[in-house]
């Protein structure tokens, strides 16, 4: 069973600062939710933030419809855990480079010449931030 709440706890903070992946899903008018894996943050303020390209499908969506929601589940040989967070996005034109890099670092071993060149390429680009307000956490285990 699950519990709701409108904000991240402690223990949900420390479980999302894992290098896992999020399941993203935003609305999509007559379209059902597409899931699509992503590197993410957890803020000290309670937030939920990942970079994209901006003329990505999900910024479009999102623009039209700011609803959005990340499921992040323990890996295969954990124990079951994991925290669903849905809310508004908001789209922000700041802070994705660096938000970018502190994940390469968290997800890569940026020592590995390709990674750090895939990161490099992945720099050179624009970026923007989307940052999720949590309305609605479903968590398990309680």
């Amino acid at each position: 069973m699950s519990t709701a709440a409108s904000r991240l706890t402690a223990k949900d903070l420390e479980f999302l600062r894992r290098p896992l992946h999020g399941f993203l899903s935003v609305a999509g008018g007559t379209q059902p939710p597409q899931p699509r894996p992503v590197w993410f943050e957890a803020t000290a303020e309670g937030t939920i933030q990942l970079f994209t390209e901006p003329d990505s499908l999900k910024v479009r969506r999102l623009r039209r419809d700011p609803r959005a929601s990340i499921v992040v589940a323990a890996p295969v040989g954990e124990r079951e855990r994991w925290v669903s967070v849905a809310g508004h996005a908001t789209v922000e034109a700041d802070g994705a480079h660096d938000l970018c890099s502190r994940l390469a670092a968290r997800y890569w071993d940026l020592d590995d010449q390709t990674r750090a060149d895939d990161l490099a390429t992945m720099l050179a680009g624009d970026l923007i931030r989307i940052v999720i307000r949590p309305e609605t956490v479903h968590r398990y285990p309680n």
